[in-house]
């Protein structure tokens, strides 16, 4: 891997790096707190992955990347897993996406921004539990760990290409009471996708019954789509008192749901769904 970091070293831009640094919230208290960043942009990195792409993954030559406090380094790393996993979900010969999958478990407390959850949940956890027993995804979205939940509920819109809702929803109401802003944004942009690609009823009724205990951003996320009429109706609900059971966890640093010997890889879950 030397080569890359070379070439991402050489194409990394300071400018963009201060920019990146005031985006992803690396302050002290923040969720990106202590992040370093080189000043490559997602489109800067897919152009560097293309030759690895194509390419097994290997574990132990990608794992000191995703280590790594750089960024860049992690998101390259994720990007690569994520292309490789979108390719096997077609042919698997070698059960390559369940090594894919289970390094990306093992090693969630490094996938922890939300652009690295987003650019490689979807193919890699939805993927790979796409014919198989989706419990991993509750285990996940009842983690102490940020990125863990934010993991599973987005990880689910994989499901949708299929027409698949049931599992969506119920993550999402499980999430509905958590108390930080990142899972209100993840579900109900999932909740939004679920009505365009799927069924807008099923999401009216959905927010039927939520919409007056949802968080404010979750509600509107959900309900982009809508002509302005009906999102007047929504906003216009009178909210609940807010419960108890509202998650106050707001920093990213919480930890995963389990500890990974040397944060390599776990065991795979998930048998094939009869």
């Amino acid at each position: 891997m030397d080569d890359l970091v070379r070439a991402m070293e050489a194409a990394a831009s300071p400018e963009n790096a201060r920019a990146l640094t005031r985006y992803f919230k690396v302050a002290p208290g923040s969720y990106g707190e202590g992040d370093i960043f080189i000043g490559l942009k997602l489109g800067d990195l897919r152009q560097l992955a293309k030759p690895y792409i194509a390419e097994v993954f290997q574990p132990d030559q990608w794992l000191p990347l995703l280590h790594s406090p750089i960024h860049e380094h992690r998101n390259i790393t994720l990007v690569v897993m994520s292309e490789r996993a979108k390719r096997l979900l077609k042919r698997d010969p070698d059960g390559e996406l369940g090594v894919i999958y289970d390094t990306y478990l093992g090693n969630t407390r490094y996938v922890n921004n939300w652009d690295l959850v987003d650019v490689s949940c979807g193919p890699i956890v939805g993927g790979y539990l796409l014919d198989r027993d989706r419990s991993p995804l509750y285990e996940l979205a009842r983690s102490d760990l940020l990125w863990e939940r934010r993991i599973a509920m987005v990880g689910s819109q994989t499901f949708l290409t299929r027409g698949e809702t049931s599992d969506l929803y119920r993550l999402a109401e499980i999430l509905l009471p958590d108390g930080h802003d990142l899972i209100h944004k993840a579900v109900g942009w999932s909740l939004r996708e679920a009505g365009k690609k799927v069924d807008r009823d099923e999401l009216r009724r959905f927010l039927d019954q939520h919409a007056s205990t949802m968080p404010r951003t979750a509600l509107r996320y959900a309900i982009e789509h809508f002509d302005s009429t009906e999102r007047h109706h929504y906003l216009s609900i009178p909210r609940a008192p807010a419960s108890d059971s509202v998650r106050g966890r707001s920093a990213g640093h919480e930890k995963p749901r389990r500890r990974v010997p040397g944060d390599i890889t776990v065991e795979r879950s998930g048998a094939v769904k009869k």
